[in-house]
């Protein structure tokens, strides 16, 4: 659930990690899910007629007004049930700026998204099934369901990723310096998540995960 703490704001827990104040209920674990997948209706796949930007950012009145009419339960909903919900989440799903909020990642509409290219990291990890793993080493990752390829800042992250779809992934290492020589810019998106328009054949190798202190068990942490 969602609380909020009158000295160390929102937080997702039985009581604040910081203080151990019990705080204040705002949403519960089931009024989170619901919102979110609306959000992600509305900002990643450009559902229910909200009007986006090529940012991918709609007036957050809008939003708030569109996530009440599909939650007919939830007149209550206010602009700071969606900031709750947003500077608890983990992932970095969704972002606010002044009057207007956007997906960070997991668009299926096309977008010209602004991206922070700054302090790229050599190495980003991608999951893919035996299969696709020799398919991609030698065609390159393009994107399939998302409008952009979605890269993992580290191991443990792409492999829990393709976890959620798929048993004992592959983990692939992309050097994202010959990625951008051949004109394929990465930006990052989240906290663990960089986007790129396409991943060129010869920048993807397998990930040995001993070479990423990564070992059986480690898919839980």
């Amino acid at each position: 659930m969602i609380r909020e703490c009158e000295d160390h704001g929102y937080f997702r827990a039985e009581a604040c990690p910081f203080c151990g104040d019990e705080g204040k209920f705002i949403m519960s674990d089931f009024e989170v899910e619901k919102i979110g997948r609306t959000l992600a209706g509305i900002l990643r796949h450009g559902k229910y007629g909200v009007e986006i930007d090529s940012q991918g950012y709609a007036d957050i009145r809008d939003v708030l007004a569109k996530v009440k009419e599909k939650n007919p339960r939830m007149k209550w909903l206010r602009t700071k049930h969606l900031e709750a919900l947003i500077t608890t989440d983990p992932k970095g799903r969704y972002e606010i700026t002044g009057n207007s909020i956007r997906a960070t990642y997991g668009h299926t509409i096309e977008l010209d998204l602004d991206l922070d290219n700054e302090g790229i990291p050599e190495e980003l990890f991608y999951p893919a099934s035996e299969e696709e793993a020799e398919l991609l080493m030698e065609s390159g990752i393009r994107p399939t369901d998302r409008s952009m390829v979605h890269l993992s800042l580290g191991f443990k992250d792409a492999y829990r990723a393709g976890s959620v779809r798929m048993d004992d992934p592959v983990v692939l290492v992309i050097d994202t310096g010959l990625c951008i020589e051949e004109g394929y810019d990465i930006g990052r998106a989240a906290k663990t998540v960089f986007l790129c328009r396409e991943v060129p054949a010869d920048a993807i190798m397998v990930a040995e995960p001993e070479d990423y202190d990564f070992e059986e068990g480690d898919e839980r942490w």
